[in-house]
């Protein structure tokens, strides 16, 4: 096998053991056009040495959440507990997201999307993309200025519209100097926008440090000018971290509290 293909071979599978649960695929409900990928995020405020405190965010493609009524679909593996169905349906769909400034991300606090579940007698069980995941300045600036093999975790769009299985996509990155600070090359299946992109930064004795470097954006420009911008999570925590505090309208869906948690699932 050539050294590539293994390197690419696990890289890939430390993603999904490690994020397999983090991404959740939704759509554009009654046969809509508009297809997305989107993924959990706990925001680290204080750690200590039993417990860590965190605000839970989904985060996704601003541009690809345009529309009033959505369909989130679910597999079996998000819950310990049977599901009552393979979709959620989430109304005012647009108004839930926070735009991160300019950054083409936004994010939707996550106590939405536990409190739906609760209606429905079940618990989520996810994985997510923790601070220890997500890239932060010094892990970007050891990426080199060319092209890096980078890896999506996205929901492909299937020939039936609804199946939305998840595929890791291999890709490379690569630096800009006229706009993003870097741009996705390489095939994007339809319903990808929105996923996670991962990076492996390669350490001594042949190991190597996985890294959430940011979120997929849709594709800019046209023909062989196409190219998809990834926001990085360097830019993405800091805005996450400026949002003020909302009240909420309705407590069942408001943006939780910070939350108390001992371990992750596995």
């Amino acid at each position: 096998m050539p050294e590539q293909t293994a390197d690419h071979r696990s890289t890939m599978e430390a993603i999904l053991d490690n994020c397999r649960r983090a991404t959740l695929p939704y759509q554009q409900a009654h046969r809509g056009d508009s297809f997305g990928t989107a993924f959990w995020f706990n925001d680290l405020l204080s750690e200590d040495d039993d417990s860590a405190t965190y605000v839970q965010y989904l985060v996704t493609a601003g541009a690809s959440t345009r529309y009033d009524l959505a369909e989130i679909r679910l597999r079996p593996e998000l819950s310990d507990t049977p599901m009552s169905a393979n979709g959620l349906m989430m109304l005012q769909f647009q108004e839930g997201w926070i735009p991160l400034g300019d950054s083409g991300v936004s994010v939707l606090p996550a106590a939405v999307l536990h409190a739906l579940a609760r209606r429905k007698k079940w618990a989520w069980a996810t994985d997510e993309i923790t601070d220890g995941i997500a890239a932060k300045p010094e892990d970007i600036a050891l990426l080199d200025d060319g092209p890096v093999p980078a890896y999506a975790l996205g929901h492909d769009v299937g020939p039936d519209r609804t199946q939305r299985e998840q595929a890791v996509v291999i890709g490379e990155v690569a630096r800009s100097g006229d706009g993003p600070e870097f741009v996705w090359s390489g095939h994007v299946p339809q319903g990808c926008a929105g996923a996670p992109v991962f990076v492996a930064l390669h350490l001594a004795d042949r190991s190597f440090k996985l890294v959430c470097l940011g979120v997929l954006l849709p594709a800019e420009g046209e023909g062989e000018t196409t190219r998809h911008p990834v926001a990085t999570f360097d830019h993405i925590r800091t805005a996450v971290r400026d949002l003020p505090q909302r009240p909420a309208a309705d407590s069942d869906v408001a943006a939780p509290a910070p939350t108390r948690w001992w371990r992750r699932r596995k």
